[in-house]
């Protein structure tokens, strides 16, 4: 049988050498896995951009892929580190302090196991006194021992109820005749794009088509920010070059941009449940 894939996502950035020695120790513990990368620019601290980016991605992946996130400014307190199994077939090795939001949410986990520490550790390498750095030492380490077959997943340590599982609260839109409100929930940072929790599904039950000119009200913390008639189309290039457009994104939620320019930018907005967006006719 063919071995899980490994990808790994983290805020540690290419700067320095936190991701090499996560492959490194990945490579000694057996050199034929396969490792990928997510992304390694999460915003610094972040989990809920963690939670968002594996639910993004995971689905693309063949399935019993084994995703390593860390994203853990908790690391070497109480908190817990584990090991998610999904409801359709995948692994998420991460502490618990948010980055399984997404994923319990809307695709299901159906068993969590804690890491066991006096198992799937890294020994032997002058890190036993480390405390800071749990990507290396602790959950790449388990990973590769998993993805390698040493172990089964059974073997990563004890099973914990699922709700106990730590998650972010995640806000539903609201709809209304001709009216929706929602929050720019995440970000499309190299194209400065926000992407709202509105699924397209709901601008055709509020009377919004394709071609239609809508208007959009942007709020921070209850201050509006921007404030005008925006097309909405199904892509960027619909709209004239600088212009701002309303699009259906690739998770098919309803998002904002300027054709080929950047609305974080130019209106300097930004996501966060203190980012509210109202769409009207």
């Amino acid at each position: 049988m063919e071995k899980p894939i490994l990808v790994f996502q983290t805020d540690f950035t290419y700067k320095e050498g936190a991701v090499c020695a996560m492959y490194g120790v990945v490579k000694t513990v057996d050199r034929s896995l396969e490792i990928m990368d997510g992304s390694h620019e999460l915003p610094q601290y972040d989990t809920w951009s963690a939670s968002y980016r594996l639910y993004q991605s995971m689905n693309f992946w063949p399935e019993g892929t084994i995703f390593v996130s860390v994203v853990d400014p908790g690391v070497g307190t109480a908190r817990r580190a584990c090991v998610a199994k999904t409801a359709d077939g995948y692994y998420i090795v991460t502490p618990d302090n948010g980055a399984l939001t997404h994923i319990k949410k809307y695709v299901g986990i159906t068993e969590v196991r804690e890491i066991d520490e006096t198992i799937n550790r890294l020994k032997g390498k002058g890190t036993e006194g480390v405390a800071i750095f749990h990507g290396r030492d602790l959950f790449g380490y388990c990973a590769a021992r998993l993805a390698s077959g040493i172990i089964t997943y059974e073997q990563v340590g004890a099973t914990y109820p699922l709700d106990e599982i730590v998650t972010h609260p995640i806000l539903e839109p609201t709809l209304s005749t001709n009216k929706i409100e929602g929050i720019f929930e995440i970000n499309d940072p190299n194209f400065g794009n926000l992407w709202t929790n509105i699924p397209l599904s709901m601008m055709s039950e509020a009377g919004f088509n394709y071609g239609d000119m809508i208007n959009v009200e942007i709020k921070h913390n209850g201050e509006t920010k921007f404030n005008q008639p925006v097309l909405f189309h199904k892509s960027f290039g619909m709209a004239k070059k600088g212009e701002p457009i309303i699009y259906n994104n690739e998770l098919m939620k309803v998002s904002m941009a300027v054709s080929m320019g950047n609305f974080v930018e130019k209106y300097h907005c930004d996501f966060g449940s203190d980012w509210t967006v109202t769409f009207t006719k």
